[in-house]
């Protein structure tokens, strides 16, 4: 006969289960973390399932824990909840806490409590797969299991305003990574940092993947490790676009310039794993598991970069775009938090920022959805005369370091994946959209003659 399986504390014994509640009620960082995961029937004893849950219950409607002076007032105040004879054991037991809060064994309690509860909601999550698997949902599964990981790991609280005064002022604690644009690493505060999400919008064929690439290069060249990913051109060309941004060799002459491309790529001192994906096939999902393989391996991965993000296949197809596009941006910056670093990508403009002198935030596809999760986007306009003479504008769209609504004159030479940025003027500043164009020529003139 085969052994009922216990879903239950009861193992543990008594002294176990009452330890445990008394955590429950006096260590609030421990009780945030155990109840991600505990179910109060798991206490085989009903007077403990009734005190956990009076916590719970308090703490999901004030939004606080509650104290050993006003849990007695809950308890209280629960008499019509319970029996009485479980009511008086609840009464009785908040009277022993009382005189008595210390707990023998705390971590082994901790421990051995939490290993318990997260397997039991793995176990769930495994069920649920089951019925996920007969509809092919991998990436649902994966999801569900992945949440299911996840829940009750941390003991962090969060962030003390107080004691980490001091963290404020740290520019590593962001790790940002420098664009290798100076205008732009300013009003970055040094660049994208850890857990931040960074956008480039651009009209088709205006040059965005090669922003992108510039962005990768100036990280690994700064010894930063970089994964990329497209999802449109092949991982050949991309690598291509970098031998050419790193050496400066002109993409037509890279043939030619092999030997000199090949000595200067292996001084670089960063490294890039570039990641081929064909256009809808890859999901977030998809992104996060290539990037645990990474990391199981050992890789550090500094910044991700997704080229781009309109072409992911979201989880779960909605009846509007714009909540598509909402749903896979949220996954990125989740992405970007779970490994500790930015994700920098690029969109698409909607028909009014073709051929526009400056793509503002109303030119940006589904903008709202974009704007509402990324902590930093900027446009790149470019006419088909900025084109010939390379020449464009980044407009900064969204700035949570800093000011934004700035308009900065680039030189841009794609046959090289070249791009400087230059400093904004007064009359660039201050002049309307529709005049920077000829300010724009006049200064990029006046620097053809310098050379």
């Amino acid at each position: 006969m085969k052994q009922q399986e216990i879903i239950n504390f009861s193992k543990f014994g008594v002294k176990f289960q009452e330890n445990l509640a008394k955590l429950i009620l006096t260590d609030r960082l421990f009780a945030d973390q155990i109840g991600e995961v505990l179910d109060t029937s798991f206490f085989e004893i009903k007077y403990l399932q009734a005190f956990t849950e009076l916590i719970f219950k308090y703490k999901k409607n004030y939004d606080v824990h509650p104290s050993l002076n006003t849990m007695a007032s809950v308890i209280m105040g629960s008499e019509n909840e319970y029996d009485e004879v479980v009511h008086k054991q609840v009464k009785d037991f908040l009277v022993r806490v009382h005189s008595n809060q210390d707990v023998e064994g705390r971590e082994f309690i901790k421990d051995t409590s939490l290993d318990f509860c997260k397997k039991q909601k793995l176990k769930s999550a495994i069920i649920k797969s089951v019925d996920l698997l007969q509809s092919s949902s991998f990436d649902e599964i994966a999801d569900v299991i992945n949440a299911a990981l996840k829940l009750g790991q941390s003991n962090d609280y969060g962030y003390d305003y107080i004691k980490d005064f001091e963290k404020r002022f740290e520019l590593k604690s962001r790790n940002p990574i420098s664009t290798n644009w100076p205008v732009m690493d300013n009003l970055l505060q040094g660049g994208l940092g850890t857990g931040e999400l960074g956008v480039c919008v651009a009209a088709t064929g205006s040059g965005k993947s090669h922003v992108l690439v510039h962005l990768g290069a100036a990280a690994i060249k700064n010894g930063c490790s970089v994964v990329h990913y497209t999802l449109e051109l092949s991982d050949t060309v991309i690598a291509r676009r970098y031998d050419s941004c790193i050496t400066g060799v002109p993409m037509t002459m890279l043939n030619q310039k092999k030997e000199k491309v090949l000595e200067e790529i292996q001084l670089v001192d960063g490294s890039l794993v570039v990641k081929e994906y064909p256009t809808k096939s890859a999901s977030t999902a998809t992104i996060r598991h290539h990037l645990e393989k990474i990391r199981n391996r050992g890789i550090p991965i500094d910044l991700v970069l997704i080229d781009y993000a309109d072409l992911l296949k979201p989880k779960k197809s909605y009846a509007e775009k714009r909540h598509d596009l909402e749903s896979i941006y949220e996954e990125l910056r989740g992405i970007a938090k779970e490994f500790n670093c930015p994700i920098w990508t690029c969109s698409q403009t909607n028909r009014s920022g073709y051929n526009a002198e400056i793509v503002s935030a109303e030119s940006i596809s589904e903008a709202f959805s974009k704007c509402f999760v990324s902590d930093f986007i900027f446009t790149l306009s470019r006419t088909s005369e900025d084109k010939v003479d390379n020449t464009g504008r980044f407009f900064v769209a969204k700035n949570r370091f800093g000011p934004d609504g700035l308009v900065y004159p680039i030189d841009m030479d794609t046959s090289k994946v070249y791009i400087k940025v230059n400093k904004m003027t007064k009359a660039s500043a201050s002049t309307p959209a529709k005049d920077q164009k000829e300010l724009l020529r006049k200064k990029y003139e006046k620097f053809m003659e310098k050379k």
